[in-house]
């Protein structure tokens, strides 16, 4: 490579760093700046519009000082007028002089001051021009007449349409007459206090009366006595409504204008001033201008203090950079300078350090590629002879291996014929004990089914013997019930032959007229008692007659039970008889059976003993085949790490050649 080259590769270079460099900072100096002109303006529109919101409060307080100031001089003006009237008790005639004198005086009161009477009757100055229909219903003697001082009431229309005030109390002139003394006020004063009064630059104010919501002075005459209400169609206006219906009275922000709220004291008006935050916040965004202007001047300047900065930092990487760009060539010829005593020039002094290092290690990898490569050549002989030798002992390892598996087989099935042997023998002999318990039980069983016979057919003889009872019994009440019929039926014939006596001692009373009349009731009472004892012994011959039937019927019944049971008894003894003989034959087979489990344990102790034979052979085979196996794995294994130290040691000559190869690439 000539230096022309190396010279634009080592610009090429450096200019990607110092874009780097620019490409991190840059941004972040960016960044920073806007930050500051974020705060900056932030931190200055709270700070602008706390100043604004403090200066339209003071504006609005000094408002409704000024308002509640010429209220009180008007007060003032019409107490002093009410004073002197209580003071001089004046007539009629004298209290319309003393109205006519101070008719005038007060620009605000155009009409000048008036008294109304409880009887209806006005009084007011000559030259006043006011008319009151129905002085009584009037607001002023409304307002007046419940308070004793002077002061005002809510606004309200009078006759020409304009909004006023009026100031009234009660005139106490010593007199029975209730008075009322009365000024009305205009609002055209706190118009003019509210609409110019405002000592904000751009902010507006008008007056409104917080029980109605009527407005009741603004800048925009044609806003003048409307209502404000939430509804209205000004964004504004709804939210300063909703504010007055709420009670809150706290400056805030409607519709981008910031809105101050304030009572006047002693009234029922409110006034409302607002200006636009436009206005407010136009100084900060010339601010904010002028900050981004400097903002962008100064990354600018920072732009070409850090080119330059960049450009002499990384002046010294630049023969660094010639001297890597060698080394990657494969020249280690180089002879390394550093000039500066920074980082740069350590890392120039350590790059020097390792074109030696490198040196030093690519003559020693040279050496030991050459004795590689002979140890290769001997490698290479030995694991060929080692394959040989391992392949030829696992061909023999094979067939033995074939020969002992063909054992083990024959050996498994032995042992698994004994072991099922076995298995059949243990399982005959479980049933077959299961079999001399279930024959033993079968004993017990039978015996005592011959038992319960024999105590059965005793059982069927005492019932014929007490059915035989039954029947004798039942013949004796069949006698004693004969008996009762014929006492029954000497009953019936002695209630008769009283019954005919009772007839005739009945005729006899009746022959003897008056004499005779209780001896008539006494035989007329034997008649009803002979008919009674008649129809009585009448029921009891029925009752008799069916007592005979159904004894007549319980002696067939037992008869025929009688004959049942004595059949049942032979039937008994029959199978008491057949009880007998299967005893005889459960207990034959039982002995049977004892013999044959005999037998089955012996057969078992002769299987098991085989089984275990075999199993052991089994083993023994399986050892074998084991270790016969693993024999045949290891010469297998050895013959394939033969082949394997083969394959290596070809790899390994091959490695050594291009390990010489690249090392021949250096210049050392």
């Amino acid at each position: 490579m000539s230096k022309r080259e190396k010279h634009r590769a080592i610009k090429k270079k450096t200019g990607k760093i110092r874009n780097k460099l620019l490409i991190f900072i840059m941004p972040t100096v960016f960044v920073l700046v806007a930050i500051l002109v974020i705060i900056t303006s932030t931190l200055s529109g709270r700070s602008l519009k706390k100043k604004s919101t403090e200066q339209l409060e003071a504006s609005m307080s000094t408002q409704v000082d000024n308002i509640s100031s010429w209220m009180n001089q008007c007060l003032k003006y019409f107490a002093t007028v009410k004073k002197e009237l209580e003071a001089s008790r004046p007539s009629q005639a004298e209290m319309q002089t003393v109205l006519d004198s101070f008719y005038g005086f007060d620009k605000n009161a155009p009409e000048g001051l008036y008294v109304i009477t409880a009887e209806g009757r006005l009084l007011k100055p000559s030259e006043s021009a006011l008319e009151l229909s129905d002085p009584i219903s009037s607001e002023a003697y409304k307002q007046g007449i419940t308070r004793i001082d002077m002061d005002f009431g809510p606004a309200y229309k009078n006759a020409e349409g304009k909004y006023v005030i009026t100031a009234a109390g009660i005139l106490n002139d010593n007199t029975s007459d209730i008075k009322v003394l009365a000024g009305d006020v205009t609002l055209d004063n706190v118009t003019i206090i509210v609409n110019s009064g405002v000592k904000m630059e751009d902010a507006s104010s008008f007056l409104v009366d917080k029980e109605n919501g009527t407005i009741l002075a603004h800048r925009d005459d044609n806003l003048v006595s409307t209502t404000l209400d939430t509804s209205n169609s000004d964004a504004m206006m709804a939210g300063i409504a909703k504010k007055i219906d709420n009670r809150d009275y706290a400056t805030t922000t409607i519709a981008g204008k910031m809105v101050g709220v304030k009572e006047i004291e002693g009234t029922d008006w409110i006034l409302v001033s607002y200006i636009d935050e436009n206005v407010i916040f136009a100084d900060v965004r010339s601010l904010v201008t002028l900050l981004v202007l400097i903002g962008v001047i100064a990354l600018i300047i920072i732009l070409m203090i850090t080119t330059l900065v960049v450009n002499r930092v990384i002046a010294p990487l630049t023969p660094i950079t010639g001297y890597i760009k060698d080394m990657a060539s494969g020249d280690f010829t180089i002879d390394v300078k550093t000039t500066s005593n920074d980082e740069i020039g350590i890392m120039g002094g350590q790059v020097s350090e390792f074109v030696g290092s490198m040196r030093n290690m690519i003559q020693s990898i040279a050496d030991e590629s050459d004795r590689l490569k002979e140890e290769s050549i001997r490698s290479d002989e030995v694991s060929r002879d080692m394959s040989e030798a391992s392949t030829a002992q696992a061909d023999a390892m094979r067939q033995l291996n074939e020969t002992v598996d063909q054992l083990a087989v024959a050996v498994n099935d032995i042992a698994e014929n004994a072991t099922i042997l076995a298995n059949v023998v243990s399982d005959t002999k479980d049933n077959s004990e299961k079999a001399e318990q279930s024959m033993n039980e079968t004993v017990r069983i039978s015996r005592q089914g011959r038992e319960d016979m024999e105590q059965l057919k005793k059982a069927m003889r005492d019932i014929y013997d007490s059915n035989e009872k039954l029947v004798q019994s039942i013949g004796k009440v069949g006698e004693a019930s004969d008996q009762i019929t014929n006492i029954v039926g000497l009953i019936g014939n002695i209630s008769e032959e009283t019954n005919l006596l009772s007839l005739n001692a009945s005729i006899e009373a009746a022959r003897a007229g008056e004499v005779g009349k209780g001896f008539a009731v006494v035989a007329t009472e034997i008649g009803k008692l002979a008919q009674t004892s008649s129809e009585s012994s009448q029921n009891i011959a029925n009752l008799i007659e069916d007592v005979r039937n159904l004894i007549e019927n319980v002696v067939e019944q037992s008869d025929v039970s009688a004959k049942n049971i004595e059949r049942n008894t032979e039937l008994i003894g029959a199978a008491v008889d057949t009880f007998d003989r299967i005893f005889q034959n459960i207990q034959l087979s039982s002995n049977m059976i004892s013999d044959m489990i005999k037998g089955i344990e012996q057969v078992n102790d002769v299987a098991t003993n085989v089984a275990a034979i075999s199993e052991e052979q089994a083993a023994s085979a399986d050892e074998i085949l084991s270790t016969s196996q693993n024999m045949v794995e290891q010469a297998e294994s050895i013959s394939r790490s033969s082949q394997e130290v083969a394959d290596s040691s070809h790899e390994l000559a091959e490695t050594s050649d291009k390990l010489t190869s690249y090392v021949q690439q250096f210049k050392v």
